[in-house]
């Protein structure tokens, strides 16, 4: 196999330049490095039976990050050369030099989470159109009611240096694969969507596997036809169950923004200043952690060169901590998280989420159901917004059902759960023990950037949870 560097090292740069050349540029920074990135994606788009996009591209650049105190200077190029690092370095020169002791480097680590092997060359172009119409012919085979379906494919395979002017060097290579199915079905003329994706930092061979994809294709399915059945959902405040794996997401929103270290550091967030104290019910813990293998938020370290690792959050309702990046760790006086993470080079790195979720519980997920007389069931949510400094937050459902006696009873269309982070915590009455990672389609947006992340949960109980809904 050709050496991963060998597509950030070229002609025009090699490595013993490169650490001369970020010496130099960061002698009057006490923290900072050049980042260096290789980037191949790919992506199909099937559609009505036929194949209507496919995109290939290659990017290649760095990231030049200076830091002295709290100011941050930073400037990036896709082109890697001697001549375009020295005249990013021209931007630092305008950072006051730092009067502190310099930062110490991230500490080493020999873990590997994921394969290093390129997913996108491993598989003919063909295979790859094959899948999606055999995709495409399975789910028009389930049912008849079934009128249009979409596949997406898509990967990407990274490499990544990370060079600092203490002589510290960390690099790493990073695969990714996701699998997206949507399946319309159309009856008496109402049309209903159902959707299902997987994904993870592995190669495709996992996703050709054909009980993978036929499973998705069966859950797509089931949760248009479900949808088909809907009926207006009401609205109030009311008892929320929501169901394990994906549904974490709400948690990933409401409440994991609000532990960055930044927004703490700064005082805009709602969770601001309350290390110590009671967040959230008995039995809530919260954990972020970026070391799970093969996971679809997991790093091997972050975009600093720190490791990434097991982060407790919140424990047993109790705020232990912050995720930190270098800068507000240093700041806050505390130590980095591995949670220092950018889009791509051309981004300066901040404190974002890896695979964020709820451990379980000791109850039994069927008896929470039995004993709530009336509410909701939300197995599984769309797109969420929330607001850092209140944390209140706004949720759809994708998929949600009545509860009426401790049964599930018709399901609902147009549910919106509406709340604030900081207390929603405090409103879980049961947490179950099925606790489960979502399937690998998280994508979490913060300051322009975009970066996959992972979430899961239990099942929780939720008291007093305003549903917006249809119903008059």
């Amino acid at each position: 196999m050709t050496d991963p560097r060998s597509f950030i090292y070229r002609d025009a740069l090699d490595p013993d330049a490169a650490q001369r050349l970020t010496a130099e540029a960061l002698k009057s920074c006490d923290d900072g490095e050049l980042y260096l990135q290789y980037l191949a994606s790919e992506s199909f788009g099937f559609d009505d039976g036929r194949l209507k996009t496919a995109d290939f591209n290659t990017q290649a650049g760095f990231g030049l990050r200076g830091v002295s105190g709290e100011t941050t200077g930073f400037a990036h190029a896709n082109e890697i050369s001697e001549a375009a690092i020295r005249r990013a370095a021209e931007t630092l020169t305008l950072l006051d030099p730092a009067t502190g002791a310099k930062a110490p480097p991230p500490r080493r680590t020999n873990t590997r989470l994921y394969t290093d092997a390129d997913p996108l060359s491993l598989v003919p172009f063909a295979r790859k159109v094959e899948l999606c119409q055999r995709i495409d012919a399975a789910a028009r085979a389930r049912d008849p009611r079934v009128a249009q379906v979409t596949v997406g494919l898509s990967g990407s395979w990274s490499v990544v240096e990370i060079v600092r002017a203490d002589g510290h060097v960390a690099h790493d290579v990073r695969p990714l694969v996701r699998l997206n199915v949507s399946i319309v079905v159309e009856q008496n003329g109402r049309r209903e969507n159902g959707f299902h994706g997987l994904g993870g930092r592995y190669l495709y061979d996992r996703l050709f596997d054909e009980t993978i994809w036929q499973g998705a294709v069966d859950t797509a399915l089931a949760q248009a036809l479900v949808n088909l059945e809907s009926v207006a959902a009401p609205a109030g405040e009311m008892t929320v169950v929501c169901g394990p794996g994906w549904p974490g997401v709400l948690l990933h929103e409401a409440v994991g923004h609000g532990l960055e270290g930044d927004f703490n550091r700064k005082g805009s967030s709602a969770f601001s200043g309350r290390i110590g104290e009671r967040v959230a019910a008995p039995g809530v813990t919260v954990i972020d952690d970026g070391s799970l293998e093969g996971r679809r938020g997991s790093l091997t370290i972050d975009d600093e060169g720190t490791p990434t690792q097991s982060n407790v959050l919140i424990e047993d309702g109790i705020l232990k901590g912050y995720i930190q990046d270098r800068l507000n760790a240093r700041l806050m006086g505390v130590a980095p998280t591995g949670n220092g993470r950018r889009e791509s080079f051309a981004h300066a790195p901040m404190p974002r989420m890896t695979n964020t979720f709820m451990l379980g519980g000791g109850e039994d997920p069927a008896a929470i159901l039995a004993g709530v007389k009336t509410g909701i069931y939300a197995k599984s949510f769309g797109g969420g917004q929330v607001d850092i400094t209140s944390g209140k937050f706004v949720f759809s459902c994708t998929e949600a059902y009545r509860i009426e006696n401790g049964r599930l009873g018709a399901p609902i269309k147009g549910a919106t759960l509406i709340g604030d982070g900081p207390s929603v915590l405090t409103r879980v009455k049961a947490i179950g023990n099925d606790m489960a990672l979502d399937e690998g389609i998280g994508i979490c947006g913060k300051g322009g950037q975009s970066v996959p992340a992972g979430v899961g949960q239990p099942t929780l109980l939720i008291e007093g949870l305003t549903v917006g809904g249809t119903a008059a």
